[in-house]
């Protein structure tokens, strides 16, 4: 992305006070690696899941203040863990109504200490103030728990980018071009919501994991989707965005090992964040499939997607839809150029995917590589039955599809008309400069 963006896991300069830059480094750097940890183990010692996130961001407040004035701490983690549990205490004071939790958490909380009972801190000071068996546990009940199915996908989104992710309202309005009152509206009343509904900070049963796991990978998948072509807006990409999915798909893959999409998810990731590099010209403008550099691919992030693909095809339960996706993704990953690639095998996979997670979009895109492998006509009579049907109506996709298939077969001005229809449609400044300049091409005979 051409704008310049703050590292995308720390809150915004308007979320926190005044701190000297040598603080705020300093608490970034730990935030960045550790908010999930940090956040999770809170919400098992409190019990109560919004006051760790809330708790968690005064401790961040805290440090850019302390920080700056006595330097950092010899345990940054430790700091930020113990202050945030003095102010869990102090809620739980106010509160009056929790004694017996209360009591359980007043133990001595001297600064730097590591516990919240009686036992003393660890011997080592380098020790992380957590039970380092219960750590993965931690995250994975926090994931379960920002994408729990009683919460709007709107809500999950908010949730898991600003409590499992680290970044603050600010980041998130602005990756998804809302206003920031909106995000903070959102995560207050997903808070509220999880409370109401009296969700237990804690991993599902086994036999629910599953089931509320592909909650947790559709949030995933939204985010990284909106980063690897935003649906409005100037830039094309959004690859911080695109990239903390990854990061969090990466997490993910190491907290659940032995299942299948979530390696099949990781795959899709990698395999399509290696072509970001070629994507975008020097002028942010869109570089079609068949104009791209395929040098300037990232080698070793399709190194990563294949070996990724290759875990969730070894553990014996079949594809689903995002293995399915990344090994689309994979053949275009293995061809030379877009007239080598193998378009049989994709549309078979399209094919399987449309079993598997049916979707309108999912048959336009099969559509498009029956064009490529068997020609537009068979393809145009696939794109002409889903308009039909209504499923994509107002969407820019179908009639840009649609005029690509017309131009093809030498009907000009209906292919106009459509490349026009989808640029009116189309929220993307980026996208949509490149249907026009279709649509212009047509009028000159390019």
């Amino acid at each position: 992305m051409a704008r310049a963006h703050r590292p995308a896991l720390m809150p915004a300069a308007t979320d926190l006070p005044p701190g000297g830059e040598s603080a705020r480094r300093a608490v970034e750097a730990v935030w960045r690696i550790e908010s999930a940890r940090i956040v999770g183990a809170l919400a098992r010692y409190t019990g109560d899941f919004a006051l760790a996130e809330d708790v968690a961001q005064e401790a961040l407040a805290q440090a850019l203040v302390s920080w700056e004035r006595d330097g950092p701490p010899a345990s940054p983690v430790g700091w930020l863990l113990a202050t945030a549990r003095r102010r869990a205490i102090d809620a739980f004071r106010r509160a009056s109504a929790l004694d017996e939790r209360y009591a359980a958490l007043a133990g001595p909380l001297a600064e730097g200490e590591f516990s919240a009972g009686a036992a003393g801190a660890p011997q080592q000071p380098d020790d992380l103030p957590w039970d380092p068996d219960r750590v993965d546990d931690d995250v994975l009940a926090l994931m379960f728990t920002a994408c729990h199915p009683v919460l709007s996908p709107e809500a999950r989104v908010a949730l898991t980018l600003r409590v499992v992710g680290g970044l603050s309202s600010e980041e998130i309005a602005r990756a998804f071009l809302v206003p920031v009152p909106t995000v903070q509206a959102r995560i207050t009343r997903a808070k509220k919501t999880i409370a109401a509904a009296h969700v237990p900070f804690e991993l599902p049963p086994q036999q629910e994991r599953r089931t509320r796991l592909g909650a947790v990978l559709s949030v995933l998948y939204v985010i990284f989707t909106e980063g690897s072509t935003a649906t409005a807006g100037e830039d094309l990409l959004r690859p911080d965005l695109a990239h903390e999915a990854l990061r969090l798909a990466r997490m993910l893959a190491a907290l659940l090992p032995c299942e299948p999409e979530v390696h099949g998810q990781l795959a899709l990731f990698e395999l399509t964040a290696a072509r970001f590099p070629a994507r975008t010209g020097p002028d942010r403008e869109a570089v079609l499939l068949e104009d791209q550099d395929r040098r300037r691919w990232d080698r070793s992030a399709i190194r990563r997607g294949l070996a990724a693909l290759g875990r969730a095809a070894s553990l014996g339960r079949g594809l689903g839809p995002y293995g399915l996706q990344a090994s689309i993704a994979a053949c275009h990953a293995a061809a030379p150029s877009v007239a080598r690639t193998d378009w049989e095998r994709i549309v078979l996979l399209y094919e399987a995917l449309g079993r598997v997670a049916p979707s309108p979009v999912v048959e336009l895109n099969r559509a498009v590589a029956v064009a490529m492998a068997e020609g537009p006509r068979q393809a145009l009579a696939l794109v002409d039955d889903l308009a039909v049907s209504g499923r994509l109506s107002g969407s820019h996709l179908l009639p840009g599809v649609r005029g690509e298939l017309l131009a093809r077969l030498g009907r000009t001005a209906e292919a106009r008309a459509e490349l026009e229809l989808a640029a009116r449609l189309c929220r993307n400044t980026r996208e949509r400069a490149v249907l026009l300049r279709k649509a212009a091409a047509l009028d000159t005979g390019e």
